[in-house]
C-alpha cells in the first residue's frame, strides 16, 4: 500500500534532506497563473522536498575570498543537477505504483511564464508559474520569513525546494506558521540594496492561514544580488557601481522607461551580464547569475537563528564570529 510515510522514506533515501506533503485543495484561492491544479486537475497531493545549502558554501563569502561556491554548488548544482535527479526517482516510484507524477523543479518556472496565451477559455496562459515558497508552506516544509526567504527548522534559510505533484492521495502534513521568523528585521537593515520594505508587507492566505513578508523591490534586489555595491563586491566597476547607486536611490522607481533607457532597453539582468565580466562568466559556466551581495539576507538570518539556538542542524561553532567585512575603496571603484 502506498502511504505518505513510504513516499517520504523513498525521497530521503534518494537524497532529499527534508520531505513534507500537502493536499492540493490547499491551493484553493490561488491565482490561475500560479495554481498547479490547472496542470494536473486530478492531482491529490504535492510532495515538497528541501535540499540543504551547505553552510561551508557561504564561508568564502563571509571571508571575502571565494564567491563562486554558493551560486555554483548551492544554487545551480542543486537546481539543475541534484534535485532534478531526486525528483525523477520519487516520480518514478509513484508512477511504478500506478499514479501519475509530475516533477516540478526550480528551472521549470523560467521559460514560458507570462509569454503564452490561454489555449481555451477558462484556462490560464502557459506556462503556469508555481510560487515555490507558498508551495513549501502548503506542504508543511516550513514558513516564509520577513525577507521572503523560505525557512525550515533544520536549515533556516539555507535550502532549495522542488516538488512532485501526483494523483496519489497521501496524508498531508500540518502547515507551519511563525515558528522561526521573529520579525527581528535584521534582513531589512543588512540588505545593501535597501530592497526589503520595513513597513510594507505582501500578504496572502493559504488554507485559512494568513502569510506575510516584507515587500521586495525587485529592481533593487536584482541589481545588488548580482553586482553587489562598492563596499561588498570585489568585482564591480565604477560604471556599474554608479548604475547600482541609481537603482538603490530610487532614481527610476516607477519609471520603467527610464530604467530601460539606462540599460539600452535590455533591462537589469542583461545590462549587468554585459557589463560585469564575473556575471557573464557565471552565466557561461553554469547558466546562473552571480551572487555578489552574497545573499546578505540569507546570511544575517542564518546567523540570527543560529545564535537563538532554534535550528536542528547544529554546528560546533557559530556561523558568524566577527563583524562582516567591507571594502574601503575611498571615493570610487576600480
Amino acid at each position: 500500500m502506498l502511504t505518505a510515510k513510504l513516499v517520504k522514506e523513498v525521497a530521503l533515501q534518494c537524497g532529499a534532506d527534508k520531505v513534507a506533503i500537502g493536499s492540493m485543495d490547499r491551493f484553493e484561492g490561488a491565482p490561475k497563473q500560479h495554481d498547479p491544479r490547472y496542470i494536473m486537475p486530478r492531482a491529490k497531493s504535492v510532495i515538497g522536498m528541501a535540499f540543504r545549502i551547505h553552510r561551508g558554501l557561504l564561508r568564502g563569502i563571509e571571508e571575502g575570498t571565494y564567491f563562486a561556491g554558493y551560486p555554483i554548488v548551492g544554487y545551480a548544482n542543486i537546481n539543475d543537477v541534484y534535485a532534478p535527479m531526486v525528483c525523477r526517482e520519487v516520480a518514478n516510484f509513484l508512477e511504478d505504483h500506478g499514479y501519475e507524477a509530475l516533477p516540478f523543479i526550480n528551472t521549470s518556472v523560467r521559460l514560458g511564464s507570462g509569454t503564452g496565451v490561454p489555449v481555451e477559455e477558462g484556462k490560464p496562459a502557459p506556462d503556469i508559474f508555481l510560487h515555490f515558497r507558498i508551495a513549501g508552506v502548503i506542504c508543511g516544509l516550513g514558513e516564509i520569513g520577513y525577507s521572503k526567504m523560505f525557512l525550515t527548522e533544520e536549515f533556516g534559510p539555507a535550502q532549495r525546494l522542488v516538488f512532485v505533484f501526483t494523483e496519489a492521495e497521501l496524508e498531508p502534513d500540518p502547515i507551519v506558521i511563525n515558528k522561526l521568523c521573529d520579525r527581528c528585521m535584521k534582513c531589512v537593515h543588512a540588505c545593501p540594496g535597501k530592497a526589503i520594505s520595513p513597513d510594507v508587507e505582501a500578504r496572502t492566505t493559504v488554507a485559512g492561514h494568513d502569510l506575510s513578508w516584507g515587500e521586495i523591490d525587485v529592481n533593487k534586489c536584482t541589481a545588488v544580488y548580482q553586482a553587489g555595491t562598492r563596499d561588498i563586491s570585489p568585482f564591480i566597476s565604477e560604471k556599474v557601481a554608479g548604475f547600482v547607486d541609481k537603482v538603490v536611490s530610487d532614481e527610476w522607481k516607477d519609471d520603467r522607461q527610464g530604467l530601460l533607457d539606462a540599460t539600452d532597453g535590455k533591462g537589469i539582468w542583461v545590462y549587468l551580464r554585459e557589463n560585469v565580466p564575473y556575471i557573464m562568466n557565471c552565466h557561461e559556466s553554469f547558466h546562473h547569475p552571480a551572487a555578489l551581495c552574497g545573499s546578505t539576507c540569507l546570511r544575517v538570518c542564518l546567523d540570527h537563528l543560529d545564535r537563538k539556538g532554534v535550528l536542528k542542524n547544529n554546528f560546533k561553532r557559530p556561523f558568524r564570529d566577527r563583524a562582516p567585512w567591507k571594502i574601503d575603496r575611498g571615493a570610487s571603484a576600480p
